[in-house]
């Protein structure tokens, strides 16, 4: 179940929100410090992301799922934002060079058709980041996040998952070791604790950040359930009965 896109918005405008956006762009930026004339896309709620991509990217698209609502982003300058469906992406094969997921896979019961239209979209060289709750993390277990909604994933369970839909795991990193609390001691020291916690906690961070690349082949998509047919037997039709001569 997605978190609703008034509930996204809510949260990042919360000094917490801005200290989860600062550390996700921190993290972001070490991982891909240049996206010079690449076209980006984003899955979820990409928003409190938007910005510094805008700045490098040829060009960004934030699509955001039906069942969570659109915002419209940036605030500054035309809108890159809209509605999709996350198992038709309007978007051609291979056209995209960075993807970017956010606020999206934990809301899906099965998400593997989202996976599937991330390979078909993502160029061959392109690369793919999944970002996820940490089943080992604190925030995985506070529901006053939108990191406490939905599935959170362990690094082996995501793994798998991506392995099974054609994605070769490259890095594996942690983000957001600040606890999930508003109070001005934890704020005041979240920068401090970013670098601090991931030193000596590595595994413990709030959420997962997963880059990987597109393989050769292309995931095979779940068979249809072959329809059975009921075959009962029938009794064949009583024959009429034959007419009886009657003599004249």
């Amino acid at each position: 179940m997605f978190t609703s896109v008034i509930d996204l918005h809510d949260f990042y405008q919360t000094p917490l929100g801005q200290k989860t956006k600062r550390a996700l762009r921190a993290r972001l930026d070490d991982l891909w410090p240049s996206l010079k004339g690449e076209r980006i896309l984003t899955l979820g709620y990409g928003v409190p992301l938007l910005r510094p991509l805008l700045q490098q990217a040829a060009a960004v698209y934030a699509f955001m799922p039906a069942a969570q609502g659109a915002a419209y982003g940036p605030r500054e300058g035309p809108n890159v934002s809209c509605l999709v469906n996350f198992d038709a992406l309007p978007l051609p094969d291979n056209s995209i060079d960075r993807v970017i997921a956010v606020h999206a896979l934990e809301g899906l019961a099965e998400p593997e058709p989202l996976l599937r239209e991330v390979w078909r979209v993502l160029k061959s060289g392109g690369r793919f980041l999944l970002i996820v709750p940490n089943r080992r993390g604190l925030w995985a277990h506070n529901d006053h996040t939108p990191f406490g909604n939905g599935q959170p994933y362990s690094s082996t369970q995501i793994k798998r998952v991506l392995n099974n839909q054609g994605f070769l795991v490259e890095r594996l990193h942690h983000a957001l070791y600040m606890p999930p609390s508003s109070s001005r001691l934890n704020l005041s020291l979240a920068d401090k604790t970013e670098i601090i916690a991931a030193r000596l906690f590595p595994v413990f961070g709030g959420v997962l950040m997963i880059e990987s690349g597109k393989q050769l082949y292309a995931p095979l998509a779940p068979k249809a359930q072959a329809r059975l047919r009921l075959v009962l037997p029938l009794s064949l039709p009583t024959a009429p009965p034959l007419p009886t001569r009657v003599a004249i």
